[in-house]
């Protein structure tokens, strides 16, 4: 029954990947001061699919462009970036975000003023604009970053694919709580280095190995069923850590296109990956409660027999198709 069930989220990863019609990143805007009455503004919005994302910015009525808006295309992006001077300050005022609303992506924006302090704010297409203020609370960045993190462990649909196939892997509590730990303890670590700056790897490769890994994964998880000798079966924690590293360089990725706070990196770096922590908790304990309900239920044995092969055998195809097309991507 515990196969026949994961087999149902397998599938359900595969549809949610093909139907998703969404962008999980957030759009980001920066707003600097770099001259008295004078902001360098960036305007950064994920393209999907070739679209751009229908939102304009419209600043206050004492503002007007020293230079006029500057495009690069990206492959998943577009940057604006232009100059604006006001005849007074910009904070106590409105940036208006003209179309958000009929989202549903969220702007992460940060205000830099020439004092030094800052704001960061992440905006929701049910409140469209930002409102400029002098400086933000400690509190207010951790809230934030923290909402990050959790939003895309749980829009990552190839990390929780890979948690997924560990719970079919892993038999006992203990070993599936050690397994998980050191998932997380790996990620964290190369999630901060790479996000420091202290290693760099090019995202692409990253998200193409990363698919790789939960193909290997149901690699092993067949070679197990099969009653042959297999690494993972002995030590899971072992090969949840090594490819836990290669997972935290993708966490990294996102964290870098959202931007962290110059004056409070360590805590937005901490409240991320705790949050990528909530995220993978809220998966795991979902998962197991459903696994709990369903032992319920008895199935006949043709139709588990059938289930566990089909939950494999989703969990690869869904992996290598990603793959494929992560690798075609980086080619191109």
């Amino acid at each position: 029954m515990r196969s026949a069930f994961l087999g149902i989220i397998a599938a359900a990863f595969a549809f949610l990947s093909a139907a998703t019609a969404h962008e999980a990143r957030p759009a980001y805007l920066q707003v600097t001061e770099i001259a008295p009455q004078r902001y360098e503004i960036v305007w950064r919005t994920p393209v999907l699919s070739g679209m751009r994302l229908p939102v304009v910015l419209r600043f206050p009525a004492n503002a007007r462009n020293v230079t006029e808006p500057v495009l690069r295309e990206l492959s998943d992006s577009l940057i604006e970036r232009r100059v604006i001077e006001t005849s007074g300050s910009l904070a106590g005022t409105r940036i208006e975000l003209v179309g958000l609303q009929a989202t549903i992506t969220d702007v992460l924006a940060r205000v830099q003023m020439l004092d030094g302090t800052f704001s960061t704010t992440l905006v929701r297409p049910s409140k469209p604009w930002i409102e400029i203020a002098t400086s933000r609370s400690s509190l207010e960045v951790a809230a934030t970053y923290l909402m990050q993190g959790i939003e895309h462990i749980l829009f990552g649909y190839d990390h929780l694919l890979f948690v997924l196939a560990l719970i079919l892997i892993v038999r006992s509590g203990r070993a599936l709580l050690i397994t998980i730990t050191a998932f997380t303890v790996a990620h964290s670590i190369t999630l901060s280095l790479a996000t420091l700056g202290i290693v760099h790897v090019p995202g692409p490769p990253v998200e193409a190995s990363i698919a790789l890994s939960i193909l290997l994964l149901a690699c092993e998880i067949i070679r197990m069923r099969r009653g042959q000798a297999s690494l993972t079966a002995r030590w899971p924690w072992v090969v949840a850590f090594s490819f836990g590293l290669l997972h935290g360089f993708g966490f990294a990725g996102a964290l870098t296109e959202i931007g962290l706070p110059q004056g409070d990196i360590p805590l937005a770096l901490f409240t991320f990956n705790i949050g990528v922590e909530i995220g993978q908790l809220i998966f795991v304990g979902v998962v197991l409660g459903a696994l709990a309900c369903a032992k319920r239920i008895n199935p006949p044995p043709m139709f588990e027999r059938y289930a566990s092969a089909a939950a494999i055998y989703a969990i690869g195809s869904l992996a290598a198709f990603w793959f494929i097309e992560r690798l075609a991507g980086f080619a191109a």
